[in-house]
């Protein structure tokens, strides 16, 4: 069987340039799709937008929009997964500019606390109904785009623990637990504090609140014997 020949050097770098060309194409074509949804919930302050709309606004095609994505849902999950790796990239940033790992760690905590509050700013909404949505129908997915932050407090609580500050667990479990106590009080701003049928919505719960109620959790007694301050 004769071997067929090699192709010549110059024509794969010919093609290996068109193939980076035409996935920088494309990327730039699915920031654009991005960038023109980010907008429009600024501008609703919810996801109700139409993939129309978001075409409309990018100044691209429907068909390029379905080149990239199924349909809506497939966007938002699209932008649910880069707001929170854009979250953990900025909380990874701010919290190693800390010496002291208790307040690195506290410091990530309260950031995604605020992150995660309902309000104007253009991540916030997807913390929100369309995240509890993913969460019921699409657990696996969810998990997946959580799983920067659940990094970044892994390695955080992880590092607490070498320096003696906290008691030493399952850093992993531990941030998963974490995750799921800040973002939850962040959203249930409706939900009854005081045991009165009716929702407490005078006094929300603050970033600070929910930093002692995870420090307790994961704390313990550290190898000092001394309880953990930050």
């Amino acid at each position: 069987m004769t071997a067929s020949p090699e192709q010549p050097a110059w024509r794969r770098r010919a093609v290996e340039r068109s193939t980076r060309a035409a996935k920088l194409r494309a990327e730039e074509r699915v920031q654009r799709f991005l960038d023109s949804a980010y907008e429009l919930i600024a501008e609703k302050g919810t996801t109700d937008f139409t993939v129309q709309e978001v075409v409309n606004r990018s100044k691209q095609s429907l068909r390029s929009f379905y080149q990239y994505f199924d349909g809506k849902h497939e966007l938002l999950l699209a932008l649910f997964e880069d707001t929170l790796a854009k979250s953990a990239n900025e909380i990874r940033e701010a919290a190693s500019s800390k010496s002291d790992p208790l307040r690195a760690l506290r410091l990530a905590v309260e950031m995604l606390h605020e992150r995660a509050r309902p309000g104007p700013d253009v991540p916030r909404p997807l913390f929100g109904g369309f995240a509890l949505q993913l969460l019921v129908k699409h657990p696996s997915q969810v998990a997946a785009a959580h799983r920067p932050l659940l990094t970044v407090f892994a390695e955080l609580i992880e590092r607490a623990a070498d320096a003696g500050v906290i008691a030493a667990g399952r850093p992993r479990r531990q941030a998963a637990l974490v995750l799921q106590t800040v973002i939850f009080a962040a959203q249930a701003h409706g939900v009854p504090s005081d045991g009165h049928a009716e929702p407490v919505t005078s006094e929300p719960v603050t970033s600070e609140e929910v930093w002692r109620f995870c420090l307790g959790g994961i704390s313990g007694i550290p190898p000092t014997g001394r309880p953990a301050t930050a």
